[in-house]
C-alpha cells in the first residue's frame, strides 16, 4: 500500500468514526444497525461498509458505544441530548489541570470543552463523563459542566496518611487531585502517621466534602528509595511483585527439553548462533545464527524465545501476563512481565543451553542483502556465545576477535573464534545496507541519547552518563526490524485477509510539524514541506545536524512529540517512522504480550487455521497499547525522581542549561551536562515583571524588555528539590555568555 493510499484510508476511517457519532447522537434514544448507519452516511462501497462494521466493533470494545440488541448500537449513556441551557450533552474524557479546572476531550469534536473547577462535580483525571455543553457565546471557548461520571479511570491513589484520633485523611500526591480522602479509623491497615499509602475510593456521598477511602497498601516512609519507586508503580496501577499463586504455578512448569518436542521443530543446534545484549542484561530473548550456503548466499536466522510454548491460554500465568502486557524498565530495576523462572531461565537464550525458539530464517544475497527465501516456524537452538554490545562493537571497529579485559563480560581478556568474527562483520555489513535502504525509503533516524545513572549498592546516584546507539546496537536493530516486517508481510498479504496484530505509526500531524518548524528555526534549522519524502528527508537532516550540539536533546524530544504515537491494532495502516507498509512485534515475547499473541497467531495460520476473531484481538491490542503507555510514563517518572535525587548533592553549583519549555508560570531548563530538567518560576525571577509571549515561546520583561526564549542558554542553580512531588526548582542566575 502506498503512503498516499494509507493516508486516504486513515482519513476515511476518521470520517466514518465521526459519522457514526453524528448519526447516534442525533437520535440518542434510538438504536441503529450498521445498514441504517451506512444508509445515513451514504456508504455504498463494500470496503467502506466493512470499515464501518469493524469500527463499530472497535468502538464497542472501547466502551464508546453500546450494543443494546444484537447488532443495534447507541452512544454510551445516550450521549447527546439538548439541555435546559440550550446546549447539548456529550460523552468525553476528563483532562484535569493542576489548578482544578478541566477540559473534556470528546471524540469527533475539534475543540475541547472547558470545565471550571466549581463544575467538575467530583470527576477525576481520565474519567469518562457526561458533560453538558452550554450554548457558546460568540468568540468564547466551549464551556460546560460535568453532569455524570460514567466510568472512573482509576480508583486507587497514592498519598500521605494524616492520622487523627478517630479517623484519618489521605492527601494524594498527584497534583491533579483536588481533594483528600476521608479514611475511617479501622480502614488504615495500621499505617503510621505520615506513611505513604495506597488509598482505594469506596464512595462519595452527594453532600460529602471528601470521598471515603480505604488504605489498601502501606508503601513506607516518604523519601525512602523503595517507597518512592513502589509509589511510582502504584500511581500507574503497575505491580512490583507477582502474586504467590502465579509464582507457584510458574515453578510447576516443566522446562526441560524433550526429544519428542525437538522432533516437531527445525533443529538448528549445530548452526553457529550467538546473542548480543547489554552487559547487565539478565534475559536474552533474541539470538542470531549465521551460515554460508553452497550457492554463496547467507542463511541468517533470527531466533526468538518461544514463550508461547510455556505460557498457555486459560492459565493464571496467561492472565497475569496479559494484565501486565509489558515489562516495566525503571531507573534501578526491571519489573518483568513473566516470573523469573521463565524470563531469566527457561526462556532466556543463554549460551551452551538448548532452548525452544520461534524463528524467522532468511536466505540473503551477500552483495545487496536481498531476501531470496524465507521460512517461519518453531526451532530448537543452542547459542554458542553471549556478547555484550561493547564486545561486538570492538569486533566491528577492529575487525579482530581479541576482547580486552576492560570491556570483557568474562572478567578477563578473551579471544573470539575467527568464524564468529567473520559472521559479526558480515552481518554488520548487511545491516548497514538494510539501514541505508530504509533511510532512502523515508524512514526516520532517531538516535536519541538515553540518560543512565551510575548507582551504588543503595541505589544512590553517583553519576550520569549517556547511552548512545552504535553499530553493534544497529546490527541487532536491523535484523529485528527485518523479522518483524517480514512476519507482518507474510500474514498481511494473505488472501483472504486474516486477523493479525500490527504495530502501526500514523503520519505526523501537519500542525505539529509546523509548530516544530517554528521552534527549530530559532536554532537555524528548517523543514521542507514540499512533499512527504521531503518532510522525512528534512527531519532526518535535522536529527543529523543537531547531533552533539547543545540543542540535541531538546530537538530530539520535540521531534518525537510531533510524531503520532505507535500503537497495536488489527487494522493495518503501516508504520510511518520506519517507512514499512507492514510491521509487527515478533522479537520480544519475554517482555511484550503482543509478541506472544503474534507467535500464537503465526503458528495458528502456519497450521492452516481460520482467521481469528478481530474484535477479541482488537480489545487485546488496545489494552496492550494502554499498558505500554503507563509503563513508559512510570519509566519517565523514575528517571525524573533519580535526577532530582542526583541534584540534591549539587545545590551550590552553577549549571549551564537550555530553555526547554516556556509557560505562563515559568520556564523549564535542561542542564546540558546531565540532562536534568527543572523549572524557574516567573515569580522568582528578579529585577522585572515577566509576561508570557506564547507566539515567541518566550517570557519578556515588562520594563527591561529582557527576554528568555525557548532554546536560549542560561545559568541556573538548584533552588529546591522535592522527591515526594518529584519537583526540581531552579534559581535563574542569568543568560549564559558563550
Amino acid at each position: 500500500m502506498t503512503k498516499k493510499k494509507k493516508k486516504a484510508r486513515n482519513h476515511r476511517k476518521n470520517e466514518i468514526t465521526k459519522g457514526i457519532f453524528t448519526t447516534l447522537e442525533k437520535e440518542p434514544q434510538k438504536t441503529f444497525d450498521y445498514k441504517q448507519i451506512a444508509a445515513k452516511l451514504d456508504l455504498t462501497d463494500t470496503q467502506d461498509r466493512n470499515q464501518l462494521i469493524k469500527r463499530l466493533g472497535q468502538l464497542k470494545a472501547e466502551n464508546r458505544i453500546e450494543e443494546e440488541d444484537q447488532g443495534k448500537y447507541k452512544v454510551v449513556g445516550s450521549a447527546t441530548s439538548k439541555n435546559k441551557l440550550g446546549g447539548s450533552t456529550h460523552t468525553g474524557k476528563v483532562d484535569l489541570t493542576g489548578r482544578g479546572d478541566a477540559y473534556i476531550v470528546i471524540e469527533g469534536m475539534d475543540d475541547d470543552v472547558f470545565i471550571p473547577k466549581n463544575r467538575v462535580n467530583k470527576a477525576f483525571h481520565g474519567d469518562m463523563v457526561e458533560v453538558n455543553i452550554f450554548k457558546p457565546r460568540k468568540g468564547k471557548k466551549l464551556e460546560g459542566e460535568v453532569t455524570k461520571i460514567l466510568e472512573r479511570k482509576k480508583t486507587e491513589f497514592v498519598g500521605i496518611l494524616d492520622l487523627q484520633k478517630t479517623f484519618a485523611f489521605v492527601r494524594p500526591t498527584d497534583f491533579r487531585m483536588y481533594t483528600d480522602f476521608f479514611v475511617p479509623k479501622g480502614s488504615t491497615m495500621d499505617a503510621n502517621n505520615g506513611d505513604k499509602v495506597v488509598v482505594t475510593l469506596e464512595s462519595w456521598a452527594d453532600n460529602g466534602d471528601s470521598p471515603i477511602g480505604k488504605v489498601t497498601e502501606v508503601l513506607g516512609k516518604p523519601g525512602e528509595h523503595n517507597t518512592e519507586i513502589h509509589a511510582i508503580l502504584a500511581e500507574y496501577g503497575l505491580p512490583y511483585d507477582f502474586p504467590t499463586e502465579v509464582e507457584r504455578f510458574a515453578d510447576t512448569i516443566d522446562t526441560s527439553i524433550k526429544a519428542e518436542e525437538i522432533a516437531k521443530r527445525r533443529d538448528m543446534r549445530d548452526t553457529l548462533t550467538f546473542t548480543i545484549d547489554p552487559k547487565d542484561a539478565k534475559d536474552f530473548d533474541d539470538a542470531l545464527s549465521f551460515e554460508v550456503l553452497e550457492n554463496g548466499n547467507y542463511e541468517i536466522g533470527i531466533h526468538i524465545a518461544d514463550v508461547s510454548h510455556y505460557v498457555l491460554p486459560d492459565t493464571i500465568l496467561e492472565d497475569e501476563a496479559y494484565e501486565r502486557a509489558t515489562s516495566v524498565y525503571l531507573v534501578d530495576r526491571v519489573v518483568p512481565m513473566l516470573p523469573e523462572v521463565l524470563s531469566n531461565n527457561a526462556c532466556s537464550l543463554r549460551p551452551n543451553e538448548e532452548k525452544y525458539t520461534f524463528s524467522a530464517i532468511f536466505e540473503m544475497d551477500k552483495d545487496n542483502a536481498g531476501i531470496k527465501n524465507q521460512w517461519f516456524g518453531r526451532t530448537v537452538i543452542n547459542s554458542d556465545e553471549r556478547f555484550a554490545y561493547e564486545e561486538a562493537q570492538h569486533i566491528i571497529e577492529t575487525e579482530k576477535g581479541d576482547i580486552p579485559e576492560d570491556i570483557s563480560i568474562r572478567d578477563a581478556a578473551y579471544a573470539v573464534a575467527d568464524v564468529v568474527v567473520k559472521a559479526t562483520l558480515e552481518m554488520d555489513r548487511l545491516a548497514k545496507i538494510m539501514r541505508s535502504r530504509r533511510m532512502q525509503d523515508g524512514a526516520l533516524s532517531f538516535d536519541k541519547l538515553e540518560v543512565k545513572f551510575i548507582l551504588n549498592a543503595d541505589s544512590e546516584p553517583q553519576g550520569v552518563y549517556f547511552k548512545e546507539s552504535k553499530d553493534a546496537n544497529k546490527l541487532i536493530e536491523e535484523f529485528m526490524l527485518l523479522a518483524n516486517r517480514k512476519v507482518a508481510e507474510f500474514i498481511g498479504k494473505q488472501k483472504p485477509k486474516k486477523t493479525f496484530i500490527y504495530r502501526i505509526h500514523d503520519d505526523p500531524d501537519p500542525d505539529k510539524l509546523m509548530a516544530l518548524n517554528g521552534i527549530i528555526s530559532r536554532f537555524g534549522h528548517k523543514l521542507d514541506f514540499k512533499d512527504k519524502k521531503s518532510i522525512s528527508s528534512s527531519l532526518n537532516q535535522l536529527l543529523s545536524d543537531v547531533k552533539g550540539k547543545k540543542e540535541q536533546n531538546l530537538v530530539d524530544t520535540l521531534t518525537i512529540r510531533s510524531m503520532s504515537k505507535a500503537i497495536y491494532t488489527t487494522d493495518n495502516i503501516g508504520h510511518y517512522g520506519l517507512s514499512f507498509d507492514y510491521y509487527t512485534h515478533f522479537t520480544s515475547p519475554i517482555r511484550r504480550y503482543p509478541d506472544v499473541m503474534v507467535h500464537r497467531l503465526l503458528q495458528h495460520y502456519l497450521d492452516g487455521g481460520k482467521s481469528a476473531n478481530a474484535e477479541v484481538y482488537e480489545k487485546k491490542c488496545k489494552h496492550s497499547s494502554d499498558m505500554e503507555y503507563l509503563a513508559s510514563s512510570a519509566e519517565r517518572d523514575s528517571i525524573k525522581y533519580m535526577q532530582i535525587k542526583f541534584m540534591q548533592d549539587h545545590q551550590d553549583q552553577e549549571f549551564v542549561g537550555v530553555i526547554s519549555g516556556v509557560t505562563d508560570w515559568g520556564i523549564y531548563v535542561e542542564i546540558i551536562e546531565n540532562k536534568c530538567e527543572g523549572m524557574v518560576r516567573i515569580s522568582d525571577i528578579k529585577g522585572d515583571y515577566y509576561i508570557f509571549d506564547e507566539k515567541e515561546y518566550a517570557i519578556v520583561g515588562e520594563r527591561t524588555k529582557t527576554s528568555y526564549q525557548l532554546g536560549d542558554e542560561v545559568v541556573v542553580m538548584v533552588k529546591d528539590t522535592d522527591l515526594l512531588k518529584r519537583h526540581l526548582d531552579f534559581s535563574l542566575i542569568g543568560k549564559h555568555e558563550a
